[in-house]
């Protein structure tokens, strides 16, 4: 059985944040195992740190939540199973970073007491459940509620054909190793009017694997030890805060892998020069193409005379003016008053070279120095 970390009906939206940073909850387990589509385990690790804020809910994650009631009831409309609120974090009572705030709970007829996750998801987002299947799950012809879905009278309800996305997999069985259950129920709304559940039976194996990457990743946190790097924002972020200014006259010799990071450098640069003329170029042709009109209209295939259509591209080439404060004036002018508004900022610059010949000759002449 799970601890109960702390009960959530009387805390403010900040103190549930505060709660969440003290472990690793089930939204958290696909990022740590690298596979969330949105964060990285860098981003994540700053946030649990604190130095991060917490990210913002989008609006599929608003809608997620404003919807959560609707799922929960048009699930226990079609199952005749009743879903029970948690209204409490609950915490692994043997692995205690390991977190889980479940949507709610219900009885399977074989397993008992069992986790039930509400999800919405967009229409494009149909094949991560199973493709284009049609209404699977959904009322419609003269189907009986109790036989839509395979789930009618109490049976576990898998549909053969469906699927869970991986995170969402994840983030079930980091329930199961909390709540210690035997599966969970999941059920989702697909483009508002397809909805469709599944039973998912507890994975030993995956929870073993859980436990383990989840708590490297907490030990990590816990001992200022970060996740790799990788080629985020946050990464970028987390190299200014960690190493804002350089040692003046310091050196090092790298490891021999950093040769293939150079090449990759080297060769992202160069596919970006490239890229970014041949844009240059078709831009500088486009605008000659206009010359002086503000609005280029290339047709597409409805090609209507009198209006535009989906398949029509608009190209915008407008005039507009800019207030710009001149510094240089104001330095000349007045150089006192520029100082004292002046502020003096660290920054890093990162470069990518050949040894120069004057570098050269400095250690050829005794200057042995890195």
């Amino acid at each position: 059985m799970a601890d109960v970390l702390v009960y959530t009906e009387s805390i403010s939206h900040r103190e549930w944040l505060e709660y969440r940073n003290l472990g690793i909850g089930g939204s958290d387990a696909s990022v740590v195992c690298g596979i969330n589509k949105w964060k990285s385990p860098i981003e994540l690790y700053m946030e649990k740190l604190g130095m991060l804020p917490p990210s913002e809910a989008g609006e599929a994650a608003y809608w997620g939540s404003r919807l959560e009631d609707l799922v929960k009831g048009e699930f226990t409309l079609r199952t005749g199973i009743e879903v029970v609120p948690v209204n409490a974090i609950l915490q692994h009572e043997d692995y205690p970073f390991m977190l889980a705030n479940l949507d709610g709970v219900c009885e399977h007829p074989e397993y008992g007491t069992v986790v039930f996750e509400a999800k919405t998801a967009g229409q494009y987002m149909a094949s991560e459940w199973g493709g284009n299947i049609g209404n699977i799950g959904s009322r419609g012809n003269d189907e009986s509620i109790d036989n839509i879905g395979g789930c009618g009278n109490g049976n576990v309800g898998n549909n053969s054909y469906d699927k869970i996305p991986d995170a969402y997999m994840l983030q079930l069985q980091h329930y199961l190793a909390v709540t210690g259950f035997a599966g969970a129920y999941i059920a989702v709304l697909i483009g508002g009017n397809d909805f469709r559940w599944q039973f998912v039976h507890r994975d030993e194996e995956l929870i073993s694997m859980l436990i383990q990457l989840e708590a490297k990743f907490w030990d990590g946190v816990k001992n200022d030890m970060p996740p790799e790097l990788d080629g985020s924002d946050a990464s970028s972020k987390f190299l200014k805060e960690y190493f804002p200014a350089s040692v003046p006259e310091s050196a090092m010799i790298l490891p021999d892998d950093a040769s293939f990071l150079v090449e990759k450098y080297n060769h992202a640069s160069s596919e970006i020069e490239r890229y970014t003329e041949y844009k240059q170029e078709a831009e500088n042709l486009l605008k000659g193409m206009m010359g002086d009109n503000e609005v280029g209209i290339i047709r597409g295939s409805g090609n209507s005379p009198t209006s535009l259509t989906d398949d029509d591209t608009i190209i915008t080439w407008k005039s507009f003016t800019q207030e710009r404060l001149d510094t240089k004036a104001i330095r000349s002018d007045h150089p006192s008053l520029c100082e004292r508004y002046t502020n003096t900022k660290s920054c890093r610059r990162f470069s990518v070279k050949s040894a120069s010949n004057d570098y050269m000759s400095n250690q050829e002449n005794g200057d042995d120095s890195l």
